[in-house]
């Protein structure tokens, strides 16, 4: 398949592998690349070092393209930027943070900018900005998340209506029919989160990992609006945070409540019930971990398969 998002990145599905926190190093990034799609690295939680150390032996396992993703909060984000640029990732996805600030510095560098949205104001921003393409993200995805709730069926549609460049739809999407479906709304293909954390190659702890193939339907929640929204499993931790917020707790109090390393304690650590546990609504449908080239394989094949289905009707 050839489409605008194949051509930018040089791959031949249009699947991107997102770059989840704690859960995507450079053993994912690398298999799901060499399966045809586009692997990312997840920066936001590593020092650094240990990101230098991922993309150097993510080059030595893949000749394929290749991404990093960067959460542009991060405390020492220059570091960060010094090394992808030295190491000549071609292809940074950036997020939770305005696309201004660092768009130009790396496409000066070369290096192709997309930037991960919840939001048609903020992909019109990105837009402007100068970011090559954009994810827009609907209510339904794990981890950070639009404060405006809105969903992937509707996001998509009013996203690829205001912006002329390439769109990804991510949110709730884990399998060849949700592909299908995301470009019947317009994108030009697909960020998949939760279906890789489940994935063999996933750094995510075995614990978080069959956390996930036992959910059932509503099982997660959107959480921490005052703070920033994140969608979580139902544990002892979250049922602190839905408490606090029920009863109207400060904006500081929910910070003391998160307190540090929350997400690494849950998703790296095993920690199933006083961790963050950051996952998606999509969890319920996902049953089996499996290796990460076979779960892009099966996503192409259904999204073929599904398309000559509509193609019959």
């Amino acid at each position: 398949m050839t489409n605008r998002i194949t051509e930018l990145f040089g791959i031949e599905y249009p699947i991107i592998q997102a770059g989840m926190v704690w859960c995507s190093p450079w053993e994912l990034a690398s298999a799901v690349s060499n399966a045809g799609g586009l692997g990312i690295i997840g920066s936001a939680s590593m020092y650094p070092d240990v990101l230098h150390t991922h993309i150097q032996r993510c080059k030595e396992s893949t000749d394929k393209p290749f991404a990093v993703n960067v959460a542009l909060m991060y405390p020492d984000i220059d570091k960060l930027m010094d090394i992808i640029v030295g190491e000549e990732v071609k292809i940074v996805f950036t997020s939770a943070g305005n696309p201004a600030t660092w768009t130009s510095f790396l496409k000066e560098k070369d290096i192709k900018v997309v930037q991960v949205v919840g939001s048609v104001k903020f992909a019109v921003k990105s837009e402007q900005a100068g970011v090559n393409a954009i994810v827009a993200e609907g209510f339904e995805a794990g981890g950070h998340n639009g404060r405006e709730e809105t969903t992937t069926m509707v996001l998509i549609p009013l996203v690829k209506e205001a912006v002329k460049i390439p769109v990804l739809a991510a949110g709730g999407i884990a399998t060849g029919r949700a592909m299908l479906a995301a470009m019947a709304l317009g994108a030009d293909g697909v960020q998949i989160g939760t279906r890789f954390v489940a994935s063999e190659e996933s750094s995510g702890h075995q614990n978080f990992k069959d956390r996930i193939v036992g959910l059932g339907e509503g099982e997660t929640k959107l959480v921490l609006k005052k703070l920033i929204p994140v969608r979580m499993i139902k544990n002892q931790f979250f049922e602190q945070v839905n408490e606090a917020e029920h009863r109207g707790a400060s904006e500081e109090e929910l910070k003391k409540l998160l307190g540090k390393a929350r997400a690494k304690q849950g998703m790296f650590e095993g920690n199933l019930e006083e961790g963050e546990l950051e996952i998606g609504e999509v969890g319920a449908l996902i049953k089996e971990i499996k290796p990460a080239a076979q779960i892009v394989k099966e996503i192409w094949e259904e999204f073929l398969s599904a398309r000559k289905e509509l193609e019959n009707l």
